[in-house]
């Protein structure tokens, strides 16, 4: 998966200290991607929209 072109970004709630973030980048069409943020050269995970709305609704604790 190329994410060359990715925009990532890191949660709000991650605030400025560093710390344990994920960035994401949902800008590229059909697919989400996932990464360290102490790591943005290292692996990126992916995932469909339809996984990563499930995912994200699991955490919030949504059904």
């Amino acid at each position: 998966m190329d994410l060359t072109n990715a925009i990532w970004r890191k949660p709000r709630r991650s605030g400025s200290s560093g710390g344990n973030c994920v960035e994401v980048a949902d800008n590229l069409p059909g697919v989400v991607g996932v990464r360290d943020s102490k790591d943005p050269g290292g692996p990126a995970l992916t995932f469909g929209p339809a996984a990563w709305r499930a995912f994200i609704a699991e955490v919030a604790g949504r059904p």
